[in-house]
């Protein structure tokens, strides 16, 4: 096999499955402050990131060095699950790949002299194999990254601003077919050299090479999304203040599934538009905010997110191989959150009010999160964060998400804002970066 197919190999190996299944959304995306809370911010958004996290909050109450302008140029984030260290698994099987094809090679090499050394060598590198690959069996990787963009200008009667966003969700995962079991287990007990040729021609293609029927897959999705917000304050007459905004956006989803079998995967076909499906159209967030309390230190937020349901399927460019259409979905989701805030701290509480359904191998997903802020003296701010999976179940068919914890820095230099996260479970290592200003 050549190396570059199992270089790419560590971006695709998976099942392909026989059934159909419906693949949700990538997660939101969420700031770097948010990040480092535990993804909360229904509650505590500031100003350029409240139309990505709640559009009501550009007219809630800030403090007095963030309430003109706010600006996210721009904020990233990433997580990556790899527990079973699959790239470093695909890795070992292309060497022994290599060791094997060779070994066929020189079997079917006329003038090459062959005797029991070589059916020894033989049978240790096909039974190497078979280890590495049913070790592999049903290994799964995910990652994801988020990009946005955003800024906003409060205002005492009417804020508005502007976001855009991108957010990817991949699935990776392996699975060794029953014929590469029998392949190997019969060439680890061959007698001799008669035998071991006699095997190989049993197996060989018309070119003189042994496939491998294990299949590759990606599964993907993408959310790409841009829109404006509008918000206003209204002062209710016990003193309390009610906050409502609204987003119209549009939305483009994306999907990228790509099967094939082990042997004849080629890095030019990896990025082919056939493996890929999009689908446009308009779609609608909307939020609120209630400040209350004796100096409105309490506030509670709710935001409902994607309006308008709507889903796309994926390719499907090579049925012969059991390939099925998947069928990614973006439904309404409702999130609740509640904060107590300071000039020098803010602690929040949030809860997903709707289950996400997994997308591929993963699990589904409702958090419940906590984070907190310390600030001082706008200078610098210490956060943390903790957020638990009430969706999280034994029978997920892939990666397993429970809990995870957070934790960040703020520094504000001369204006501008540097802002850091970073995020840590059993199964995810994460991070996030934005650059901005307010005044």
């Amino acid at each position: 096999m050549k190396a570059n197919r199992l270089s790419k190999l560590s971006l695709a190996i998976g099942l392909s499955v026989a059934t159909t299944s419906a693949l949700a959304s990538p997660q939101a995306f969420m700031s770097a402050r948010s990040f480092a809370m535990g993804g909360t911010g229904v509650a505590v958004a500031h100003p350029s990131a409240a139309p990505s996290a709640n559009p009501a909050m550009m007219a809630a109450e800030q403090h007095g060095w963030a309430d003109d302008f706010g600006l996210m140029l721009p904020s990233v984030n990433a997580r990556a699950a790899d527990e079973e260290e699959v790239i470093d698994q695909v890795d070992d099987i292309q060497d022994v790949i290599d060791e094997f094809d060779a070994i066929v090679s020189r079997f079917n090499d006329t003038n090459a002299t062959v005797g029991a050394g070589d059916v020894s060598e033989f049978q240790n590198v096909a039974r190497d194999l078979n280890d590495r690959l049913n070790a592999f069996d049903r290994d799964t990787m995910r990652a994801n990254v988020g990009l946005g963009l955003g800024f906003a200008v409060p205002s005492s009667s009417l804020s508005f601003g502007f976001f855009t966003s991108g957010n990817l969700t991949a699935t990776v995962r392996g699975e060794l077919s029953n014929r590469d079991k029998v392949i190997l287990n019969d060439i680890a007990s061959v007698q001799d050299v008669n035998d071991a040729q006699q095997t190989i021609n049993s197996y060989e293609n018309a070119e003189g090479e042994i496939e491998f029927t294990s299949q590759g897959k990606i599964l993907a999705s993408a959310v790409v999304e841009a829109g404006v917000s509008i918000a206003r304050s209204f002062q209710l007459n016990n003193g309390d203040a009610l906050q409502v905004g609204i987003s119209p956006k549009y939305v483009q989803l994306r999907t990228f599934q790509y099967t094939e079998s082990v042997s004849s995967f080629e890095d030019d076909e990896f990025d082919g538009d056939e493996y890929e499906t999009d689908k446009s159209g308009f779609n609608l967030d909307f939020g609120a905010a209630y400040a209350f309390g004796a100096e409105n230190q309490w506030n509670a937020g709710v935001v409902v997110k994607n309006l308008i349901p709507m889903e796309l399927g994926s390719a499907q460019s090579r049925p012969e191989l059991g390939e099925e259409e998947y069928t990614l979905e973006l439904n309404p989701m409702v999130t609740a959150g509640i904060a107590h805030k300071s000039d020098y701290h803010v602690i929040t509480a949030e809860v997903d009010l709707t289950k996400k359904e997994a997308f591929g191998y993963e699990d589904d997903t409702q958090w419940l999160a906590l984070g907190a802020e310390f600030d001082a003296w706008r200078y610098a701010q210490l956060r943390a964060g903790v957020r638990h999976n009430l969706a999280s179940n034994d029978d997920n068919d892939g990666i397993e998400e429970d809990t995870q914890f957070t934790a960040g820095l703020g520094l504000n230099i001369i204006g501008v804002r540097l802002d850091i996260g970073a995020l840590y479970s059993s199964a995810d290592v994460g991070a996030a970066l934005e650059l901005g200003t307010s005044f």
